[in-house]
């Protein structure tokens, strides 16, 4: 079997990972990327430039949601806090 070169995942799979990773166990909880703007002139030789636009992404975080939607979740659903002890009287 050939060893993989590229994993990739589902936005919600996303954001269920960062959920965990920051330990939130409450609220609705999406996907946000923050994108910046450039531009530049682009092309295979100094003859041949066109004026291009650059969209890197700058950040990819969560987001307080409203609801549940295609890239949002419900954290107490995906990341449940620890279970406390019933306490004995």
């Amino acid at each position: 079997m050939a060893e993989a070169t590229q994993i990739s995942f589902k936005h919600i799979e996303i954001v269920e990972l960062m959920l965990k990773k920051q330990g939130i166990h409450e609220g609705i909880w999406g996907l946000f990327i923050r994108f910046g703007f450039g531009a530049s002139n682009v092309g295979p030789t100094e003859s041949e430039l066109n004026p291009a636009a650059i969209i890197p992404v700058l950040e990819i975080g969560l987001q307080k949601f409203e609801k549940e939607t295609n890239i949002s979740v419900d954290a107490a659903k995906v990341n449940p806090g620890p279970v406390e002890p019933a306490v004995k009287k």
